[in-house]
Parts: C-alpha cells; structure tokens; sequence
C-alpha cells in the first residue's frame, strides 16, 4: 500500500525521526532524510536502508529558519522522486527558557523550529501533496496542553504547532490530512535526573517509559490506516496526560 510512496522527514538524522525513517521504510516507502548539521549520522543512517533497499532514500540539507529556502528544500525533494505523499515535521529545538531570562534570539530559535518552519515548509509542500491525496503529521508535545515549568517559550511554540495542525486540516481539505503526533515519556531531555524520571513514569497509567518505535507506529497508523482522520492529535504518553 505504501510502496514507492515518498516521505520527507525533517530532523532525521536521530532519535524518533531516524525511527520513524526505518519503520517507513520497512512498509516500501522512499524516504527523504532532511538534516541540519548531522551529516554523518545521515549518511550512516542513509547507507543503512539504501544497503536494504537501494536506492531508496536521499538526503536533503537545510537550515529550516532560512525560510527563503524552504520551497526550495520542497523542490529539491520533488525533482528526487517527482513526488511528495507525506510530510513529517520533526524537527525541533527545545530548551528552557525560564521567564526573566528569555531573549529575543531564543524566541526566534524555538518559534523558528517548532512553528515557523513547518507553516512556511507545509505551504510549500501542500501542492505537491494535493495531487497524491497526501497528509502532513507534526511531532507535537503533551506539554502543548499543560505547559512545562521554566520552558515557556518552547511550549508556546508547541502549543502554536498544535494550532497550525488544525488549521492546516481545515486550509487544505478534502484532499490532503493533517494531523499530531504528541509523545510523552519517550526519550529524556539530557537535564534529567534519576528521580525526575521515575516520578514522571508514577504518573503514567501503564508505569513505563514508552519508545521511539510508539512514536513510529502513530505515525504509519496516520499515514497508511487513518483515511477518515484530520485535525487531530494523537498523545502517545502512556495516559499520563490524564493524571493530574
């Protein structure tokens, strides 16, 4: 169902957009890894699923607040496979921001990487992805909803990506999809402790850290099962949204 459909992943070098690569991969898709800096590990990551499939996957180097650059990032990608079907806005900054402290380049940055880019990159896209009947899936945050302490700004910038998924729903329907992805307890920021961790997992229903292959999962099941969904967020954070 999938096969030789194209995928564009932004910030897949690591962590849940290298798995989302791999799962996508595995179900016949062409995948196109966009990175910033992380060459090597794009490149490793690329050699990997091209050794599997070749020919299968290329890479695309940008920086996403060069905004001026994003159509062209969108048609680089075309010319590749002379297709687009899937959108995955993953790529993120995320820091804290603690209010008194913030500056003006930071709130450039976090609005930069969680908001801006994927309105400006989903814009140029949406031509290509009308013609395919295609969609658009962005990594959102459960903190979009209830907002993480001395992160103001990056949960402002989710909050707004959340909104944008929404919006774009109503924008480009009926012929393409758009929807979130919120994870939870997946993969933790490298400020956490060893308590910190085992007090955000108390307060998940199914007391575990989930995976990066959950993440993975939400995302085929959005993209190749989910035909009758738009506009909504799916939370992967082991009910712990639902614990106050």
């Amino acid at each position: 169902m999938l096969s030789n459909k194209v995928v564009l992943i932004t910030g897949a070098a690591h962590r849940i957009g290298a798995t989302t690569a791999r799962m996508l991969h595995a179900q016949g898709m062409n995948i196109l890894l966009h990175y910033r800096h992380s060459r090597e590990a794009a490149e490793a990551l690329q050699a990997e699923l091209n050794d599997i499939r070749p020919d299968s996957v290329s890479l695309l180097q940008a920086d996403l607040h060069d905004t001026q650059r994003l159509p062209e990032l969108i048609a680089e990608a075309i010319k590749i496979w002379g297709r687009l079907d899937v959108l995955i806005n993953n790529a993120s900054s995320f820091y804290a921001t603690p209010i008194g402290s913030v500056t003006e380049a930071q709130w450039d940055d976090l609005i930069g990487s969680n908001l801006k880019a994927p309105l400006f990159l989903s814009q140029a896209a949406a031509p290509h992805l009308r013609q395919h009947q295609g969609c658009i899936i962005s990594i959102v945050d459960i903190h979009a909803e209830r907002p993480l302490k001395e992160f103001p700004v990056y949960s402002m910038a989710k909050a707004g990506l959340v909104m944008l998924t929404k919006s774009l729903a109503c924008e480009l329907g009926p012929e393409v999809r758009v929807n979130a992805v919120a994870p939870g307890a997946i993969l933790w920021p490298e400020h956490l402790g060893k308590a910190e961790k085992e007090k955000i997992i108390s307060r998940t229903f199914l007391k575990r850290q989930g995976a990066p292959e959950d993440i993975a999962r939400a995302i085929l099941y959005l993209i190749r099962d989910a035909g009758y969904v738009s506009g909504q967020v799916l939370t992967i954070d082991g009910g712990r949204s639902l614990n106050s």
